[in-house]
């Protein structure tokens, strides 16, 4: 039976003021399932928010306070990062994909975010007429946010029907041939699917790039963490897949909210290819009344209007952990493996009760436990199964928020805990009964 009932549920919605549970973000389903949870004292199974569940770095956290003792804070960061980080950050990108990005294109922003609110900015506007966005989703919904802000309008397709080299360029040549796409925009790990783009898509990806003059923003928020391939070996392979071996026109988020488990600090970086960081555009120039230089446009002009630049010391931390990386010193993909453990056991018990796997595989592999997973019961609709689950105290988000047309919710292990494996046990099974 319901663990919460219909009316319980509904008044949560009334007082959060969430009109429509079905279509609720992952902002207004945290807030339902918080009144839910403090209203009855009974706990949630937390499957909403991405927000990493395992304890910080230690090691930032030293380097942080050391640079706070030495003084740093007295003084403005630099526009374009310090150069502790920027090389840290080039180094680290050799060590683990293996491609080669000067010190200068690294560039740290407050958390990727920034780092693709300026760079949907700066790719729209260098070239007049190649001023929308393509999202091959499903994909983070912050992102589609940020467009509507900026009033840039964008296109999309579920890449679900479409993976594979052939099935792909088809789909993108499509989509390209208008001319009006100026940026690409994945996740790789996906953000929520978890399926991970492989070689032969990437390439198909970075050749249609260069033939139609798009950028690529590779967003590697969980980079190496597709754990059924060791990439913790710096300068070892195998080696992370990336856009960047296919194409010169290209921006990788590296984030350390989650490798590094660092999110309250709010730092990431935005690297960017040296043939795009150098190339002069007409078009920012005359706009921005600067030297027009892709980089230089993006980061003094545009990031730092954002954000005036990133606390020095965070950066310091940052810039630590990457260089102990880098040297084998730390190896964050097993500090992080937590997350397959917890997906793995998580989707045992779903599977049990009569879930399934949305997007359940790559071109060649099964796809992989991590971060996120998606699921899916019978023929309800995501919207259906978001609500449903919310009565018997599991709180997600439906795979449509995401650019997704497959019916399903998105799972995400961040906050699983050991003790809570009984209790999701427990819920699903009357889950299955009262839907069987």
């Amino acid at each position: 039976m319901k663990i919460f009932s219909d009316e319980l549920v509904a008044e949560a919605c009334k007082v959060q003021h969430v009109e429509n549970l079905s279509k609720a973000t992952i902002g207004e389903v945290l807030l339902v399932a918080q009144y839910l949870e403090n209203k009855t004292g009974i706990p949630f199974i937390r499957m909403d928010q991405g927000s990493p569940g395992l304890p910080i770095n230690k090691y930032g956290v030293e380097a942080e306070k050391r640079a706070l003792d030495s003084g740093m804070g007295s003084q403005y960061p630099a526009a374009a990062g310090i150069r502790e980080l920027k090389d840290a950050a080039s180094r680290f990108i050799k060590a683990f994909i293996n491609i080669d990005i000067n010190p200068e294109g690294c560039v740290p922003t407050t958390g990727s975010v920034a780092a693709s609110f300026g760079s949907f900015i700066a790719t729209t506007q260098r070239i007049p007429g190649k001023n929308k966005v393509l999202f091959i989703d499903p994909g983070f919904p912050i992102q589609k946010s940020q467009l509507r802000v900026l009033g840039i309008e964008w296109k999309e397709f579920d890449i679900y029907p479409y993976r594979g080299k052939e099935k792909l360029s088809v789909k993108l040549e499509e989509m390209l041939k208008a001319g009006d796409i100026a940026t690409i925009v994945y996740s790789n790990p996906n953000n929520p699917a978890w399926i991970c783009l492989e070689e032969e898509e990437l390439k198909a990806i970075g050749e249609l790039a260069t033939k139609y003059d798009v950028v690529v923003m590779e967003d590697l928020a969980y980079f190496c963490m597709d754990y059924r391939h060791d990439l913790s070996h710096p300068g070892m392979p195998p080696y992370l897949p990336t856009v960047a071996r296919y194409t010169d026109n290209y921006i990788l988020m590296l984030s350390a909210s989650k490798i590094f488990s660092y999110a309250g600090q709010r730092i990431a970086l935005c690297c960017i290819s040296d043939k795009l960081f150098k190339t002069h555009y007409d078009n920012l120039a005359s706009r921005y009344k600067d030297s027009g230089v892709f980089g230089v446009t993006l980061t003094a002009s545009i990031l730092y209007m954002i954000t005036s630049g990133c606390t020095a010391t965070t950066q310091m931390g940052y810039a630590e952990m990457l260089n102990l990386s880098t040297e084998g010193k730390i190896n964050f993909v097993e500090d992080t493996r937590e997350y397959e453990t917890r997906a793995r056991k998580m989707k045992d018990i779903f599977c049990r009760h009569g879930f399934h796997i949305v997007y359940d595989t790559d071109v060649t592999e099964k796809v992989g436990n991590g971060f996120f997973f998606t699921l899916g019961y019978g023929n309800m609709t995501g919207e259906q199964l978001l609500l449903e689950l919310m009565y018997y105290g599991v709180s997600s988000i439906c795979l449509s928020t995401t650019g997704s047309l497959q019916q399903g919710v998105r799972a995400c292990t961040s906050r699983m805990r050991e003790e809570l494996y009984p209790v999701l046990e427990e819920r699903m099974a009357a889950f299955e009964a009262d839907h069987n």
